[in-house]
């Protein structure tokens, strides 16, 4: 396990451990799995040689002469040819189509999280349309599970929506995940029981919103690389331009045309998402010889045996091996614990605390705003800072928000609140944007979505329970200050945890480079000796 750690954690600047792997199978060393010492040597006289006569004929592949004999590369390859025969590392476009992609992941964004986001105004049409003629002392705390399931929902899912996505593509998955939402609020406008509605906002809406969302962050991967944080960027940031008027346009229109044909407007939002969704066109490659590599092994095997196999490759916990991942993912899902509260009750509060009722949707406004010019300025100072020193963007990003939360009780006018509102809003950007950057260092881009997808599983819960707890721990004091209180805790605790990762790290690869060099040693000393294995590239040769 040891060494699966430090070589994923290796490669994570050049584009991951399994890519890299996938490299070497396409030049004619062993796929898969570190090299020992006979391994290291043999790839050094293969790289000029490729693979034995016996090897090839085994797998069905021509000889050199037949290959050079055909001059064109194989339809479907997707990868070009090196001089020396070996598979060139894919290299994104940084662009051209990719734009395209950058304004329907934008679009996708803006509309799913500006909904989710502006539940708080949701959250009081939902009471005042529920509390008409009865009065239920547990109303808040049964409405707010509207809000939760659909917020966790989209977390829960991320793991089953990574098979989705690995299995049928970007595209497919992201379009259906966008109609399922499209009809999860279309038919939330015709019912007026909270219990229905758990099921066609929390469960449809959010399900749906989680297999349209994801798609669009491993999809920038195919076309940006040097680029990937500014492209995170202008998606997160671009993406204001939709949920940041929606708290006001929710106001107005809510009032104007009611609660359940606002359901039916927001759903337009995903209508158009259904369509934007088709231009999530995949161009990374699959490596041809892991291809050849499954089907020879698959065809050995009985149908159990084949069956199994599959299962583990789409529920691949490969990811889990890497010591950086657990440290990243664990301290990311404890950080969460109370990121929503602020977004779910601030509404509620100053109206309570300050009667302010014209104005509160401007702190949802702020928040936006704030969370996409950090999108925008995270995504560019990503880039600039190298490998995994970019996590400690969320550290600041979390320490603050924990600080910030902890300090809305001791707000004396609605002003102080707005000021605080900003600075969240710049932390939330930060902390966002910059996720998918670092899940790609880890792991590479051929782990990266279900190293999102298992991360967003793991926020699910927390995320989840934190507004309950809020809303529970205001039915018991009476005020929200103790679940502002609360939601300051987790994120300074995660902070915390997420900072050892990039020690770990180096001292990881501090490790790989004493062990590299030993192996190196060794080597020299057996070719010096002339002990080299039977069946080896010189034994042959000698033949």
């Amino acid at each position: 396990m040891e060494e699966e750690e430090e070589d994923g954690g290796g490669g994570g600047g050049g584009g991951g451990g399994e890519a890299g792997s996938e490299a070497a199978a396409g030049g004619g060393g062993r796929p898969g799995g570190p090299a020992g010492m006979w391994d290291r040597l043999r790839g050094s006289r293969a790289a000029g040689g490729g693979r034995s006569a016996a090897a090839m004929a085994q797998r069905g592949e021509k000889g050199p002469a037949a290959a050079a004999g055909e001059g064109e590369p194989r339809a479907g390859a997707g990868a070009e040819r090196g001089p020396s025969g070996a598979a060139a590392p894919f290299q994104p476009p940084e662009g051209g189509f990719g734009w395209v992609v950058v304004f329907a992941a934008a679009w996708c964004n803006g509309s799913i999280f500006g909904i989710h986001n502006s539940f708080g105004i949701l959250y009081m049409m939902l009471q005042s349309d529920l509390g008409e003629g009865k009065k239920d002392p547990a109303l808040e705390f049964k409405t707010a599970w509207v809000g939760s399931l659909a917020m966790g929902m989209i977390f829960f899912c991320s793991p089953i929506v990574s098979i989705f996505t690995d299995r049928i593509g970007c595209r497919t998955t992201a379009a259906s995940g966008a109609a399922i939402a499209f009809i999860g609020l279309l038919s939330s406008s015709f019912t007026k029981s909270l219990e229905v509605r758990y099921f066609t906002y929390g469960i449809l809406f959010g399900c749906g919103s989680s297999f349209a969302f994801q798609p669009s962050l491993v999809i920038l991967g195919h076309y940006f690389k040097r680029r990937l944080g500014l492209a995170n960027g202008i998606v997160a940031g671009g993406s204001c331009l939709i949920s940041v008027p929606l708290p006001f346009f929710l106001k107005m229109v809510g009032k104007a045309i009611g609660l359940a044909h606002t359901f039916q407007v927001l759903s337009a939002l995903m209508l158009i998402q259904v369509f934007l969704s088709l231009t999530y066109r995949p161009i990374l490659p699959p490596s041809c010889d892991s291809q050849h590599d499954g089907q020879d092994k698959l065809g050995s095997r009985s149908m159990r045996q084949q069956c199994w196999a599959q299962t583990r490759k789409y529920f691949n916990l490969r990811v889990f091996r890497r010591k950086t991942y657990r440290i990243w993912a664990f301290g990311i899902a404890t950080a969460v614990l109370g990121y929503l509260v602020p977004y779910m009750n601030l509404v509620k509060y100053v109206e309570k605390r300050f009667q302010e009722t014209k104005k509160d949707w401007i702190l949802l406004v702020c928040l936006g705003a704030m969370s996409g010019l950090g999108r925008l300025v995270s995504g560019r100072i990503g880039d600039c800072i190298p490998g995994l020193k970019k996590i400690y963007l969320q550290v600041a990003s979390f320490m603050l928000l924990g600080i910030l939360c902890m300090m809305i009780p001791q707000c004396r006018g609605f002003e102080g609140v707005i000021v605080i509102c900003l600075f969240l809003g710049l932390c939330d950007g930060f902390f966002t944007t910059i996720m998918a950057p670092i899940a790609f260092e880890l792991v590479g881009p051929m782990q990266a979505s279900q190293a999102i997808g298992y991360l967003m599983g793991l926020m699910a819960v927390p995320m989840t329970a934190g507004t309950p707890i809020a809303g529970y721990l205001n039915d018991y004091f009476g005020n929200y200050d103790a679940a502002f209180y609360f939601a300051g805790v987790p994120p300074i605790i995660g902070g915390l945890v997420l900072s050892v990762v990039p020690l770990v790290h180096q001292r990881m690869l501090k490790k790989q480079r004493l062990d590299s060099g030993k192996d190196k040693m060794l080597v020299s000393e057996a070719v010096v000796n002339g002990e080299l294995l039977p069946g080896s590239p010189a034994s042959e040769a000698h033949m």
